[in-house]
Order: C-alpha cells, then sequence, then structure tokens
C-alpha cells in the first residue's frame, strides 16, 4: 500500500546445538551466490497483497529482468478485501489478472497465494507456504516487508518470511520440498516507521533509468492505484479518466516517494561514488539478521548496478 512502504541470527535455545547449527548455516556455506559462476541472481520478493512488492522493490525487480536474472513477486494474500465496492472473489480474480500483468510488463513471475486479505495470521501453514517458495525458486535474495507496519498483513508478512529464513536450509522441515544448501540474503524493504527503530539503509539501488518501468507495474493495478489508494486518501476525484492522464498522475504521486532520501546518501556514495548526487529515483533494502551476511564482495556480485571499485 501507498505508506506501507514506509545480529546475526540472535543466539536461540534449540535442542540439538541449534545455536552452533545456525552459525553453521549462516557462515559455513560458500559465501559467494550463484552469480559469482556467471548464473543468473534468483531473487524473491514477498508481499501482502498484490502490488506491495511493486511498491518496494518493482524498480529492482526491473533492473534485474533487464539483465536476464531471475525474479519473482508472490503476495501472501490474494487481495479480496482491497476496494471499496468491490470484494471476495471477484475482486480476487480481478487483483491477480492485475498482478500478473505488472509481471509481464517488466518479465518477471507474479504468484498470488489463496489466503484472505485481511486475515493473514503468522501459522505454521502459511509458514510452510513461504519456505517452499524460497526453496522452489533456489533463492539467492529474499525481500519483505520489516514486520512494524501499519497493516497487520504487512506485519505478518515479516514475520513469515523471519520465520521461514533459518527453516529453508533445515531438511525435516518441509520435507516435500529439497532444502537450500545454502541460506540466501534476507533483506527488508525501506519504510518511514521508527518504532521500535528505524529502517537502515544499507543496500541503495538508483532506479532512474527504469523509473517509468515501475510506473508501468502500478499502472497494471488499475483497482488499487485509480480506485482503492486514491478513495482512502480522499483522492479520487482526482484521478483522470483517460488512460494516458491517469498514468502520467500517477508518476507524479510517485516522483515525492522514490525521491532519494539524505540517509541514503551514505550507502549510495558507498556503492556509485561520483554518480550518487546524480541519481534522483532509489529504492533501499536493509539487510536482516536472520540470513547469510554477505560481505561487500559478495553484495557487489549480487548486485550487478554499482560502480566498480
Amino acid at each position: 500500500m501507498l505508506n506501507s512502504f514506509r545480529h546475526f541470527l540472535s543466539p536461540i535455545s534449540t535442542h540439538g546445538g541449534g545455536y552452533l547449527a545456525c552459525l553453521l548455516a549462516t557462515l559455513c556455506f560458500p559465501a559467494l551466490p550463484a552469480a559469482a559462476q556467471d548464473q543468473p541472481v534468483r531473487v524473491i520478493a514477498f508481499g501482502a497483497h498484490p502490488d506491495d512488492c511493486d511498491l518496494g522493490a518493482g524498480g529492482l525487480a526491473a533492473k534485474f529482468a533487464a539483465l536476464g536474472h531471475k525474479v519473482k513477486f508472490v503476495s501472501l494474500t490474494n487481495g479480496d478485501a482491497g476496494h471499496k465496492s468491490e470484494g471476495g472473489g471477484p475482486l480476487a480474480m480481478r487483483r491477480r489478472a492485475e498482478a500478473q500483468e505488472a509481471g509481464r510488463r517488466i518479465g518477471i513471475e507474479y504468484e498470488v497465494l489463496e489466503n484472505h486479505d485481511g486475515r493473514l495470521l503468522p501459522t505454521l501453514e502459511v509458514r510452510e507456504q513461504v519456505i517452499r517458495e524460497i526453496r522452489q525458486w533456489k533463492a539467492d535474495i529474499v525481500i519483505a516487508p520489516r514486520p512494524n507496519d501499519y497493516h497487520p498483513d504487512h506485519r505478518y508478512t515479516g514475520i513469515l518470511v523471519q520465520d521461514a529464513s533459518y527453516m529453508v536450509i533445515v531438511p525435516n522441515i518441509v520435507t516435500d520440498t529439497p532444502p537450500l544448501r545454502r541460506n540466501p540474503v534476507f533483506l527488508y524493504y525501506s519504510d518511514r516507521f521508527t518504532q521500535p527503530q528505524p529502517f537502515r539503509a544499507d543496500i541503495v539501488v538508483s532506479i532512474d533509468d527504469v523509473f517509468q518501468k515501475k510506473i508501468d507495474m502500478l499502472d497494471a493495478h488499475v483497482s488499487q492505484f485509480y480506485e482503492w489508494l486514491p478513495w482512502t486518501a480522499g483522492q479520487l476525484d482526482e484521478v483522470p479518466k483517460d488512460p494516458v492522464a491517469r498514468k502520467k498522475w500517477l508518476a507524479t504521486q510517485f516522483l515525492a516517494t522514490s525521491k532519494v532520501r539524505p540517509e541514503w546518501m551514505a550507502a549510495l556514495e558507498k556503492r556509485y561514488a561520483a554518480e550518487a548526487t546524480r541519481i534522483q529515483h532509489a529504492e533501499a533494502f536493509e539487510i536482516t539478521e536472520y540470513g547469510r551476511q554477505p560481505s561487500e564482495e559478495e553484495i557487489r556480485k549480487l548486485f550487478p548496478f554499482f560502480a566498480a571499485k
């Protein structure tokens, strides 16, 4: 939604030396991703609703896809409550079609799961869905919201991905899907929430070159960006009726929200050097404590967009 994207695995007490296993899982698997062997980077992003991933990582996805890497967006709910005058099965079908069109526009996969909008809970069943998605995609990078957010579905999406982050390598969990041999790098989308702590921009990627592609993705979600969200903001009468005009209107709405924030500059300068001050639009990500902790070398291999050192 419009305003939602906004220590190492902590010591855990489990039977059979779980903490040691956790350390081995994050430290001892090969440090470099598939990209180091000239294989595509495999990215999977989770959102609570169809359109959430687009908001947080649509530009990043477009950049990866343009370079031949593999990206999948997954909505944990079917979005069947997110509208002012529609709902249930018909709305879910509409939102699934919108999501698939958004993915088609930039060349990525987009899956919508059949959990109800507004009713998502961090259950074992949904956790296992998340584990399967990450394993089946053979992910190098996993992206999700932080578990502090205004919407319960967003919060629980963050918790579900956190809960899956170690389990994706455990063979005796979700035994119908082979475990990963190496824990992925887990990232959070950026947000503006400050409790219990503010978002930390570890990786910031310029999307100036794909800003219009991101708008193209958002434009596919007609039910959200031209109907539901303007209605919730009291702006429905501002949305143009003409498809071309309303797409231009949509771009103006996101000029401000995608602008580089002052607190992102250090990460931009680290990776873009002198180019950093010319970047206008970006997406930022925080490296979570729950997956593999990448070195700077690995970050630059996983994100092949940065200036050479």
